[in-house]
């Protein structure tokens, strides 16, 4: 007497077909979600450059050597010394796709820095983040364009 155990090859083609149209649906949805994941953290870490440069300033750990004025610092004096003030992924200048950059400008008598925040690959994020020691976040929703002081607020 002859067995009929198993699945035939059309009942096979037919699984592995739907498993395909599943995964159409699903891999889209999965890498938009990874970029605003990417872009969450973006800008969380662009809000922890801002405080961070806040608390380097009060803290006055470069000052101008002709007027004493406090500083701000730039990524690697932000994440060195016993009590660094942003994390080290931040300060060695990416985290999570997006690639990080400070520039602390020295006036004698009234500091200031730029932050930017932007997307390492499309495949990371769209936008771009600014932040300078207004502590206003900005950003750029153009691909390739980077955030400035005059782009829109992110609310």
């Amino acid at each position: 007497m002859r067995s009929n155990a198993g699945f035939t090859l059309i009942e096979l083609m037919i699984v592995v077909a739907i498993i395909g149209i599943i995964a159409a649906i699903a891999i889209p949805n999965l890498i938009t979600s990874r970029m605003r994941a990417n872009e969450s953290s973006a800008v969380s870490g662009t809000r922890i450059i801002s405080t961070g440069e806040v608390a380097f300033h009060a803290a006055g750990m470069v000052t101008n050597s002709a007027t004493g004025v406090a500083q701000y610092g730039d990524l690697a004096e932000l994440g060195s010394g016993a009590t660094p003030f942003i994390d080290a992924a931040i300060s060695a200048g990416s985290k999570s796709g997006y690639v990080y950059s400070v520039t602390p400008v020295d006036h004698s008598s009234t500091p200031s820095f730029t932050a930017t925040s932007t997307p390492a690959s499309f495949q990371s994020g769209i936008k771009s983040y600014f932040v300078d020691e207004s502590g206003v976040i900005r950003f750029s929703g153009v691909v390739g364009t980077n955030a400035t002081s005059s782009s829109p607020q992110l609310n």
